[in-house]
């Protein structure tokens, strides 16, 4: 028997066992906890960095380090997955959340915006970890149950948008400036840790050490190609609504609790569809799944124009969601779909490399548009991106063979 063989048939041992369960229950509560660290930096990051800023225009800056820090740390967190194991850089990446909700409150205490910046790229190093928790839950189920593993994870985002919300609700008012918040956040983070250490996963084998075909090779595929535009695009308007959706609501007169419970109605539309989206894609295949969320985010820029009454920015922030989840869910399924088992560490981390790197840009610019041309302008802009995912998804269609197919080619 090659090594290679040995090595698949190593990773098929958890996959087909009672563990592999408690695994994905375990990520699941791990991404409920996590998911809402993110929701606090969303929440409050924007607010903050107007405070402490030199000049209007960085309002957004520290959303765009946050998004820096997840695009930066992928390929370290994916290099310490495959040589020592997902455990290791989940528990690196739980240490990050501590700091960063330690750093954010002594940055406000200090009025230092540079130190608050600098806290956010550990929440963003912190966020890249836990993304990479839906490709592990799909590592631990046969290959049928990936798609459905995947988006079970994903679901668990529910919680996360309503516990980072409410973390921010009932903490904002003890200590000036969410001081008290960002030190609670820390300790939904350790407690996030405490999950993770019982979750137990396959160390890599030789045959991912090896490393498989060339990353030059894997990217280059159509589905492929096909599958990072689609995630890019989705993940990049609903981090650039999101990041200025809270400001403009601000400048609109409407107050921080508005602002709060629209982002956690956002939260839940992003994760809830999870619970089916699954299904959605083992039924009707990814790339239907995607489109389908392509129009919902559409569907939210069109009724954000139509006004700047808080139902507008709430029904804006909802589909939004919906959006980013059938577009994000479906376009992560098709990813699985493009490498071999020994090749998913390296893959996937590359795939998240460019998803978040293409969100800096769209979190940093938001600022910029909101400040100097208003809500409207960063909402007639999310069709150009739009567009062209619906046009990968056309060429796809006609070009890329039969699902399944790239994976064994």
């Amino acid at each position: 028997m090659s090594e290679a063989a040995a090595g698949v048939m190593t990773e098929r041992v958890p996959m087909d066992t009672p563990p592999g369960t408690s695994n994905v229950l375990r990520l699941a509560i791990a991404q409920a906890l996590a998911g809402a660290n993110a929701v606090v930096v969303y929440a409050t990051g924007a607010i903050v960095g107007s405070t402490l800023a030199p000049d209007p225009v960085l309002a957004t800056l520290p959303v765009t380090v946050f998004v820096v820090g997840m695009a930066v740390c992928t390929l370290p967190a994916g290099m310490i997955a495959q040589r020592h194991g997902r455990r290791a850089a989940f528990l690196a990446g739980t240490g990050c959340g501590v700091l960063v909700g330690l750093l954010s409150a002594l940055a406000v205490v200090l009025g230092s915006f540079w130190l608050y910046c600098a806290a956010t790229f550990f929440g963003g190093a912190y966020a890249a970890v836990v993304l990479s928790f839906r490709f592990a839950a799909a590592d631990c189920v046969p290959p049928e149950r990936r798609a459905r593993a995947l988006s079970a994870v994903m679901a668990a985002g529910v919680f996360a948008g309503v516990i980072g919300p409410q973390l921010v609700t009932h903490t904002m008012d003890l200590w000036p400036l969410f001081a008290a918040t960002f030190l609670a956040q820390a300790a939904v983070a350790a407690l996030s840790a405490v999950v993770l250490f019982g979750v137990r996963l396959p160390m890599p084998t030789a045959a991912e050490l090896a490393g498989g075909r060339p990353l030059g090779v894997i990217v280059r595929q159509p589905r492929f190609v096909t599958a990072v535009i689609c995630g890019v695009v989705s993940y990049l308007l609903m981090n650039f609504l999101m990041t200025a959706a809270p400001l403009a609501m601000h400048l609109c007169g409407l107050s921080q609790a508005d602002a709060n419970l629209g982002l956690q109605w956002h939260v839940i539309a992003m994760y809830g569809p999870s619970f089916f989206t699954g299904r959605l894609i083992v039924r009707f295949g990814p790339p239907r799944v995607v489109a389908a969320g392509l129009v919902l985010t559409a569907a939210a820029a069109t009724v954000g124009l139509t006004g700047v009454d808080l139902a507008h920015f709430w029904a804006t922030l909802i589909l939004l969601g919906l959006g980013w989840n059938l577009g994000f869910v479906g376009a992560s399924a098709m990813v699985l779909e493009c490498h071999r088992p020994e090749e998913r560490t390296r893959v996937q981390s590359f795939n998240d490399f460019v998803v978040f790197g293409t969100m800096a840009i769209g979190s940093f610019s938001s600022g910029g548009l909101l400040a100097r041309y208003g809500w409207d302008v960063i909402l007639w802009f999310s069709f150009l991106p739009i567009l062209i995912a619906v046009a990968a998804l056309s060429r796809a269609a006609v070009t890329c063979a039969p699902a399944g197919q790239a994976a064994s080619a």
